[in-house]
């Protein structure tokens, strides 16, 4: 009796110890995460759906939309000289930097012009000529657009006056009376170069406050609900990563042109997790000023101002802190992203380190358990630098996204090399990374496609295999991006549900039913020798 006592306690200590390896603490059902993001919810962003940006008028000229200008009569494009700062001419036969302008949307017709250095288009008035000097804008920096039907447009000033390109290649607001659409002085040829903002702060300044709040309540009512929370579960998914904007810390009235009611979202999604236990981890993915120039942190026009700036800094912080006091006690809390993407040719590392060293203790003033994660710079950057920077003492992670897209290194490999460099590349970087000192390793964005379109069922499960294969290896585990998607490669439901990404087995459930195999095993070999 004795040795099959002996032989039982053995097994459920095996069982501790194996189980318990490289476990995630407050995880509940898994060792490792599992996860999706809940990406475009409550941090918009426009290509995710699109349909949110509908009904704008002159939807094509959001904020951050960059423009060009040229005389129709002279064919000669607008420019503000050395990239602003200095006069406005109408002289340039071939457009670049100094010929775009970005727009700041004041109204569906009026709009501010700024320079590639960031000053604005400025005129005292009529008769007066254009220059590029304003460090701020106000109304005599503000012009109204009026379109024709084609690319050709007027500019006049508040006042009424219309700007003319003179045939002293000047900029001017003093042509006689109103212009038609022939070939005039007063007539513009405008070229949009780029209108790849989408985000929370396009969209929100586009519609006004009302209609936005309108739009905004019935996207977070629905996009996200608790049947989703239910699928997640069902498909042995056991965390969300929710991305936050930094107003939420402000809701229910946050400053314009940005509407209250993500809080409200959050606190529903806290709730469906503990229902269905699966655990979140908010990220700030949008900081006031914006960490990367792009939709998904709220850039107004492109430009990354948070790094510059020590309120921005202390506003962020302050958003942690409201997060970590709110959440810390919830037991669906499993950590708080300190920021989202910091670009790396933007963001000092000194900067970014320091944010990351006071974001960990004021999470740890709240919770001496959450995780707090950091996120590496995008960019070219050096994968090694957080784990050598001593951010915080205990359960830190630190995030790396991974996607085959967005280089051109990616851009015209077939199906075989995508997954050789998944194998080869990545496995190699994420074993070095595993084994680093410190911080835990969390993948917390990746997405099952490629660059080249057209490819098979097949060629998406082999890829999506191999990710899931090399990812289960992170020691903090996986989040795919996103849960919902208009794209559908980037649709976790529509991959799952259409079989082009093969979750199988959870690395957790193989485990388990290993050891219980060699429990049992371990056990009729005693209870044999026993007899």
């Amino acid at each position: 009796m004795e040795i099959w006592v002996h032989a039982i306690l053995f097994c459920c200590c095996w069982w501790f110890v194996v189980s318990n390896a490289h476990s995630v603490e407050k995880l509940n059902g898994g060792r490792k995460v599992r996860g999706v993001n809940l990406g475009g919810w409550l941090v918009v962003e426009g290509w995710i759906k699109p349909s949110l940006f509908n009904d704008i008028p002159n939807g094509d000229m959001l904020d951050g939309t960059q423009v060009q200008l040229k005389s129709v009569v002279s064919q000669k494009y607008v420019c503000a000289e050395n990239g602003g700062g200095l006069n406005v001419s109408v002289d340039r036969d071939v457009p670049s930097s100094w010929e775009t302008f970005r727009l700041w949307r004041v109204s569906q017709s009026e709009f501010q012009f700024r320079s590639s250095r960031g000053q604005f288009l400025s005129c005292d008035g009529e008769g007066n000529s254009v220059s590029a000097k304003a460090e701020a804008p106000s109304t005599k920096e503000t012009f109204y657009i009026e379109r024709n039907n084609n690319s050709r447009v007027h500019i006049r000033l508040l006042n009424g006056a219309y700007l003319q390109a003179t045939s002293s290649y000047q900029l001017t607001a003093d042509y006689p009376g109103k212009p038609g659409w022939d070939d005039n002085m007063a007539t513009f040829e405008m070229t949009i170069v780029s209108n790849n903002l989408h985000g929370d702060y396009q969209l929100a300044n586009a519609y006004g406050h009302a209609k936005a709040k309108e739009v905004l309540t019935k996207h977070r009512s629905s996009f996200i609900t608790v049947e989703d929370f239910s699928f997640l579960s069902k498909h042995g998914i056991n965390t969300v990563r929710i991305p936050v904007g930094w107003w939420i810390a402000l809701d229910p009235n946050p400053p314009d042109p940005f509407t209250g009611g993500s809080l409200a979202a959050l606190d529903d999604a806290f709730s469906w997790a503990q229902a269905y236990d699966i655990k979140c981890i908010i990220d700030l993915h949008a900081a006031p000023g914006s960490q990367n120039g792009m939709e998904h942190s709220a850039s107004k026009d492109g430009s990354t101002n948070w790094p510059t700036s020590s309120e921005y800094i202390s506003q962020s912080l302050n958003t942690i802190e409201f997060l970590a006091s709110r959440y810390a006690n919830h037991p669906a809390l499993l950590g708080i992203e300190l920021l989202n993407e910091p670009s790396v040719s933007e963001v000092p590392l000194d900067v970014l380190i320091s944010y990351y060293s006071k974001g960990y203790e004021i999470v740890r003033n709240y919770s001496s358990t959450a995780y707090v994660i950091v996120c590496q710079r995008i960019g070219n950057t050096d994968p090694m630098e957080l784990f050598q920077a001593n951010i915080g003492s205990t359960n830190v992670v630190v995030d790396v996204h991974y996607y085959s897209l967005f280089d051109t290194f990616f851009a015209n490999l077939s199906t075989v090399d995508n997954i050789e460099f998944i194998y080869k590349s990545r496995q190699e970087q994420l074993q070095a990374l595993n084994k680093a000192n410190g911080p835990l390793v969390f993948i917390g964005e990746w997405v099952n496609e490629m660059s080249l379109a057209n490819r098979s069922q097949f060629d998406y499960q082999d890829f999506g295999r191999a990710q899931l294969e090399v990812y289960n290896a992170a020691s903090f585990g996986w989040a795919y991006w996103t849960l919902k998607n208009d794209r559908k490669h980037w649709d976790f439901e529509w991959n799952i549900q259409n079989n082009y990404l093969q979750l199988g087995v959870s690395p957790t459930q193989k485990l388990s039913s290993n050891i219980i195999l060699l429990a049992f095993s371990c056990g009729c070999y005693f209870f044999h020798h026993l007899l």
